[in-house]
Order: structure tokens, then C-alpha cells, then sequence
């Protein structure tokens, strides 16, 4: 897998939504940050589609800033036992 995949992976409707409330935001200021709509934000929190292109970059990007650490979790935005040991 490539840096670049790994990336677009690691944003599953789990970790938008750990994200999310990691920094305490609805869903409409998590898409005012990200300049997308609110819809799309509940898109990707319901796994009906996931983050990619710019929308990826900028996520890691929030991620890195908000001290969040992102990666493969579950619905309910949990790390996943083999990632946490």
C-alpha cells in the first residue's frame, strides 16, 4: 500500500467521527472547517462514502493539529483492538 493510500484509508466513518468529537464540533462546523456541506460530513460518518483528494490532506492536516491520533477504528470511532495491543 502506498503513503498515499494508507493515508485515504486511514479515514473511515469511525475515525471522521472519532475526529470529530475529539475536537468537539458538529457535524456543520466540521464541514465549515473542510469547506464541504454538512451532508457530505454525515456521508462519510455513515460509511456511505469516504474522504478523498483534498478532503483527505486537509482531514490529517486537523488531525496532526488537534493532537488526534488517527488510523483504522471502528464505527464507533474506537481504535481497533490489533492496532491498541
Amino acid at each position: 500500500m502506498s503513503p498515499k493510500q494508507a493515508k485515504s484509508a486511514a479515514w473511515d466513518a469511525g475515525a471522521v467521527r472519532a475526529l470529530r468529537r475529539h475536537m468537539n464540533l458538529s457535524q456543520d462546523e466540521l464541514a465549515t472547517a473542510l469547506g464541504t456541506r454538512q451532508q457530505t460530513v454525515s456521508e462519510w460518518e455513515t460509511g456511505r462514502y469516504r474522504p478523498r483528494g483534498a478532503s483527505v490532506t486537509l482531514l490529517t492536516i486537523i488531525a496532526e493539529r488537534a493532537e488526534f491520533e488517527y488510523g483504522a477504528r471502528n464505527e464507533k470511532g474506537e481504535r481497533r483492538k490489533e492496532e491498541t495491543g
